[in-house]
């Protein structure tokens, strides 16, 4: 055989493993219009009690002016197999987009973001938190089985390139925060980052945390480890986060929905020029229950947090979901008239395989009411309330909503078929989804995540 036939072959070979190494990243398929593909983060190295929290910039992506449909992730072990929550607890994935400057290169991890930089412009949702909070897509353990499809015939735009700036190009940065639990001494513990079994004093960045701090995400940073019962061994384990992203290509049939996440720790107060109180909505992110008066029983303990927010754009509410951590009984936002919006109540698993791990919380209800029925006005005031068990005292829980708004669909969209229709409005069947038709049903559902509250301790004890 000639060398030159050698060399062609050899480069062949190449390319075939070039072509399946991207191939196993991102797998591509479409059906009725909307596009799918798989793709694998970096890996992120983890042994029995440590912890990761990962920022890894420019991670594949879709590309092109599209609608994004659909976005789940989920951790995964190098065969591809799903781990389980009480191996490895998914605190919380969060994905934002941003503008880079081209030309410029930015390491794939940078610990600090470097969002202070002119080469990288964070592209914010659409509000409210003045810090933090920017993301388009994120969740926690409750991933595998919360409903995040965006109905059509809405989309999430991107790429639209009138919005990016001249000499940028659009990317994306994916935060990932995962703590092993193998051999926990206190895995419900390691979960809410109590201070005591991280042996932690100062933040990630050297500063001495405040006396009363006893839990949080300051507690928990990348490659802190939480303590392990003595003698216990395990295998050191790479793993990735596993994500699937669906999309159409964007086209005038598409109504773009906007994004709001609220939480319930935030400080706005209304404006008042009597008064001179801020119109800033600073998140505190996280919080901490108290654990109830030993003299009331368990079932008559649950934690009630309200919090008034300021609606800054009104529209057609497509979409709403809360954020929990382990004790949450449920959460819900309303008008300013009482009106329910949306609630939103956890589903606590009952077994050991993944997605359905006992007394964490693996999947929250959605609402999907129909379009036009549930409207916010701009400027209105808004009651979130979130509510915990607090028979035993929790660090660092949070209580997030995410809405999805639009401007009112015109009359032949909603009633002569104009509009492309990609996929039925249902989730998948493993799914919970709950459809909010109107306040008598979106009352029932607040009544079910009371009733809940009912259970010794509202969950089962993550041991």
């Amino acid at each position: 055989m000639s060398d030159g036939r050698q060399s062609w072959l050899l480069s062949l070979a190449i390319l075939l493993l070039v072509l399946s190494a991207q191939n196993s990243q991102a797998r591509l398929t479409e059906e009725n219009g909307v596009k799918s593909a798989i793709f694998l983060s970096p890996k992120f190295v983890l042994k029995p009690g440590s912890v990761a929290n990962k920022f890894y910039f420019d991670i594949g992506f879709p590309r092109g002016h599209i609608g994004i449909k659909n976005f789940n992730a989920e951790v995964v072990d190098e065969a591809g197999n799903p781990v389980p929550l009480h191996e490895t607890y998914l605190h919380h994935w969060v994905v934002l987009r941003y503008y880079q400057r081209e030309g410029v290169e930015i390491p794939k991890y940078n610990g600090d973001l470097g969002f202070h930089q002119s080469d990288v412009i964070i592209v914010r949702n659409s509000g409210i938190c003045n810090h933090g909070l920017s993301q388009y897509f994120g969740l926690g353990s409750e991933t595998r089985r919360t409903a995040t499809y965006v109905p059509d015939p809405y989309g999430i735009e991107i790429g639209d390139p009138k919005e990016i700036p001249a000499g940028y190009e659009e990317k994306w940065l994916l935060n990932v925060h995962a703590i092993d639990t193998r051999g926990a001494e206190d895995r419900l513990g390691c979960t809410e980052c109590k201070c005591d079994l991280y042996n932690v004093t100062v933040d990630e960045y050297g500063r001495p945390l405040r006396p009363d701090y006893k839990g949080g995400l300051y507690c928990c940073y990348d490659e802190t480890q939480c303590r392990v019962r003595k003698g216990f061994i395990s295998a050191t384990r790479s793993l990735y986060m596993r994500y699937t992203v669906k999309w159409v290509d964007w086209d005038s049939s598409i109504v773009p929905v906007r994004i709001y996440i609220f939480d319930v720790t935030d400080t706005w107060k209304r404006s008042d020029e009597t008064t001179k109180l801020s119109t800033r909505h600073d998140c505190q992110v996280e919080y901490v229950i108290e654990s109830c008066n030993s003299d009331v029983t368990s079932d008559g303990c649950f934690d009630t947090k309200r919090v008034s927010l300021s609606m800054p754009t009104g529209g057609d509410v497509i979409y709403g979901v809360a954020h929990q951590h382990t004790g949450g009984i449920g959460s819900a936002l309303y008008g300013e008239d009482g009106r329910v919006i949306c609630s939103s109540i956890p589903t606590y698993g009952e077994g050991e395989e993944a997605g359905n791990e006992a007394g964490y919380i693996v999947g929250m209800s959605t609402c999907y009411p129909r379009p036009g029925s549930v409207k916010i006005s701009s400027g209105e005031t808004l009651i979130l309330e979130s509510n915990y068990s607090s028979a035993r005292r929790h660090t660092g829980v949070m209580g997030l909503f995410y809405i999805l708004v639009a401007e009112p669909l015109k009359p032949d969209s909603l009633f002569h078929g104009s509009v492309k229709m990609h996929e039925k409005l249902t989730a998948p069947q493993f799914v919970w989804v709950e459809v909010l038709l109107g306040v008598t049903i979106a009352i029932a559902a607040l009544a079910a995540y009371r009733q809940r509250s009912q259970r010794e301790d509202g969950y089962q004890s993550v041991v």
